[in-house]
């Protein structure tokens, strides 16, 4: 798993080092056979021409939750178990039985994003292992018909409306199940009748819980995108959902693209996809969790380059979040709660370069500036040499003239000064005002856009150091 940020200078978490970030080995996503990112225009004349409309609600909403849940969680040894420890199919099978979710779970998420602020849930409707989370006709391997006899996509799509969440279906078309999943590689019939599985599935997906508003596809192994018939399966869910988001992972460039722990900016929507600890699927002895400080500076790091932010949670059999997730998902949205307006809505593209112990987002004229650092006063020993013993944020290469600024957190002026080259932020308190991250919102007089590096010919040079 790759957990480095793309850009150089932002760090994501509290450790010193620039770009690799030590949160986890550094191999391949296992959904490495998925495209992430992926530029070009999509095939569907509907799909270019009604994009905008399709996407102003996702480009607002910035910020997810991803939900990997299925047969797996009851071993709890993440989602791959079935291929990572080769174990037999009739004996992975069995798992159903012991696959009890309890009801109402899907609403204690829904109710769990909505407090954590986020916008919209994507859930695993079938993941690699074949395991069908709704009631399909197509197949007696899903929840409705073994385990739980519980439509339980049914139940996730209700608890998501009722509250007011977007709701997003995730498809791997991988199959580690079905008898064709692997042979229709290389087997023309057992490729037809595959392809033909799949379409009917998703077909049943956009069909039977009204409006769907995500469909996040997975990992297209074994086939081509011609092979899986890739432009008449974007055609039909376009046909069934006209107003979807369809990302990049059926070998189509889709309306987003996916990047996978890490935050790389693609040329086009994207969406940055990410978990909590190391894996997607519940893991009861995985307690690398990341801190509430890196998912609010990682979130930010996406809206400042243009993106969202699609955390995961993985819940066990039973339904239950575990509670490390739980608790930092509550104080990411106590943050919201305060400074949402510095995340919502906000438009990407607001600095090129990054600070120190900041970074920016922008609405309007509003510059957002987020001290992940707090840098405090200054010591001691260097205040003869450096002027001013007070705390002060200072941004250098604002381009916009300041006209006024608050702490979002309790909403106090903040006093300021500004030069050609530096905005200086003064009379702060000494302690951070906000936890994780603190937000000066600075009124300018037009839209503002930072990037230090301009400052370099504007400096005044005084020739300390030369010769004459």
């Amino acid at each position: 798993m790759d957990h480095r940020v793309a850009r150089r200078g932002f760090l994501s978490g509290a450790t010193g080092a620039a770009v690799a970030l030590p949160f986890g080995a550094s191999a391949l996503p296992q959904e490495h056979g998925a495209p992430q990112t992926s530029g070009g225009p999509a095939l569907l004349a509907y799909q270019e021409r009604t994009r905008a409309d399709r996407m102003r609600w996702w480009h607002e909403a910035r910020f997810g939750m991803f939900i990997h849940w299925g047969l797996y969680s009851v071993l709890g040894r993440q989602e791959w178990v079935l291929e990572s420890e080769g174990i037999p199919i009739p004996d992975y099978e069995r798992l159903a039985r012991h696959f009890q979710p309890r009801p109402g779970c899907a609403r204690e998420w829904a109710r769990l994003a909505k407090r954590a602020g986020q916008k919209y849930m994507v859930l695993t409707a079938k993941h690699h292992e074949g395991f069908c989370l709704w009631d399909s006709k197509l197949t007696d391997y899903n929840a409705a018909k073994q385990g739980p006899r519980r439509d339980l996509v049914r139940e996730f799509v209700e608890a998501a409306r009722a509250e007011g969440l977007r709701v997003g279906l995730y498809y791997s078309l991988m199959d580690w199940h079905h008898p064709d999943g692997e042979t229709c590689a290389t087997d023309p019939a057992a490729r037809e009748r595959f392809v033909a599985y799949t379409h009917g599935l998703l077909r049943e997906l956009l069909t039977n819980y009204g409006t769907i508003d995500i469909l996040w596809y997975d990992v297209t192994l074994p086939l081509s995108p011609e092979q899986w018939r890739a432009d008449a399966m974007n055609a039909m869910v376009f046909d069934l959902q006209p107003q979807i988001v369809v990302n990049n992972r059926n070998g189509l460039p889709g309306d987003f693209s996916t990047p996978e722990h890490k935050v790389a900016a693609d040329k086009r929507a994207w969406e940055t996809c990410e978990t909590m600890n190391l894996g997607w699927g519940y893991q009861r002895a995985d307690d690398e969790w990341k801190s509430t400080k890196r998912i609010v500076n990682d979130l930010t790091l996406c809206v400042q380059q243009g993106g969202n932010y699609l955390l995961n949670i993985g819940p066990d059999a039973a339904g239950d979040v575990p509670a490390e997730s739980v608790r930092v998902l509550g104080e990411v949205g106590a943050w919201l709660k305060t400074n949402g307006a510095a995340i919502y809505g906000a438009r990407g593209r607001a600095a090129d370069a990054f600070g120190n112990y900041t970074n920016f987002t922008a609405a309007g004229n509003t510059l957002y500036v987020h001290v992940y650092f707090w840098p405090s006063r200054t010591p001691d020993a260097v205040a003869r040499a450096f002027p001013g013993r007070e705390t002060v944020v200072a941004v250098g290469g604002v381009r916009a003239k300041a006209l006024s600024a608050r702490l979002l957190k309790t909403g106090e002026a903040v006093r300021f000064t500004q030069d050609a080259v530096s905005l200086r932020l003064t009379g702060l308190p000494e302690a951070a005002p906000d936890s994780p991250t603190t937000v000066i919102a600075v009124e300018c007089d037009g839209p503002a856009f930072v990037d230090h590096h301009l400052i370099r010919p504007e400096w005044k040079r005084y020739g300390v150091g030369t010769v004459d």
